[in-house]
């Protein structure tokens, strides 16, 4: 229980983190117990994984006053080129891809710039080992096994990989993305086996119904730490990048950015520019490159 400093008549409030968003109103947990909570309106949007301060206001329901300081966020676009959060107070995001479908290596450069950009941990998962992995795939991998980037190798379907995975979760709030096909609710649903139980527990609680958002849910992991899962793809996306913070996003170019000749350098065909420079000696790998020039076009520059 919180006491608060700015007005006795509002004296209590209570803690609690966001689990999902149920129809019009949003889950919350406290203790152990999920209750249906509205924010008051003057709140920006309210996002999983936010930890708020909130009242009861009637038997059995509740409303968040004050959302807590979040310590990383992820957004996605909406209207009228607004930003809508999706995601609060995560430590790592694990981009899921896999031997088939074909990886889009461009999704997964834009999920890395953002989470750079975001100070979030990012690591890939490579799910379907069971199949075999094509030589391009590998050639690829390796260039962001270069880089840092750690990449755990999975098999949903024969369980290979999964009980290292679930140690890299604990002690943390992690966030699986990635494209369609590639798994991601196998890898969920053996990382979290109650998945349904829960989601069903949140629904009945909340009296909503069954639970039909197609947002994020927070889900425990037994052996501590959290899991939010997310249905959709393009759970964030660049919306609150511009192109200098696009290419801060990769690890590689930071090295050479400060060495163009231009502040302001695209890294296109900008006079002296020292990442382009690098791309075409090889220091850059090309393909990295020339998806950060599709990712700046995607942007309008």
């Amino acid at each position: 229980m919180v006491v608060s400093k700015e007005s006795p008549a509002s004296a209590l409030f209570e803690e609690g983190v966001v689990i999902a968003h149920v129809g019009q109103g949003i889950a919350v947990e406290h203790d152990d117990k999920i209750i249906l909570c509205q924010p008051l309106r003057k709140l920006e949007t309210v996002a999983v994984g936010d930890k708020v301060l909130w009242t009861l206001s009637a038997p059995g329901q509740g409303r968040i006053e004050s959302i807590l300081p979040r310590r990383s966020l992820l957004a996605r676009p909406a209207r009228n080129n607004k930003i809508r959060p999706v995601a609060a107070n995560i430590d790592a995001v694990f981009v899921v891809i896999a031997v088939e479908p074909y990886c889009d290596f461009l999704l997964i450069d834009q999920y890395l710039a953002v989470c750079e950009n975001s100070q979030i941990n990012v690591a890939l998962i490579l799910n379907k080992l069971d199949l075999p992995v094509p030589e391009a795939l590998e050639n690829e991998l390796r260039i962001y096994q270069e880089l840092s980037y750690q990449i755990h190798k999975v098999s949903a379907k024969t369980g290979s990989g999964l009980p290292e995975l679930k140690l890299a979760l604990q002690k943390q709030t992690s966030v699986l993305t990635g494209q369609s096909g590639v798994g991601k609710s196998s890898i969920t649903n053996v990382i979290v086996p109650d998945k349904n139980v829960r989601t069903n527990s949140i629904s009945e609680t909340t009296k909503h119904g069954r639970h039909t958002t197609t947002a994020a849910t927070l889900y425990h992991i037994d052996n501590g730490g959290d899991l939010i899962d997310s249905p959709g793809v393009a759970i964030f996306g660049l919306a609150d990048l511009n192109r200098q913070q696009l290419a801060q996003g990769y690890r590689e170019f930071q090295p050479f950015i400060d060495n163009c000749q231009f502040n302001d350098c695209s890294h296109h065909q900008d006079k002296g520019c020292a990442v382009r420079a690098a791309a075409e000696d090889g220091k850059i790998a090309m393909t990295r490159y020339q998806r950060f020039l599709k990712l700046t076009q995607k942007m309008g520059g």
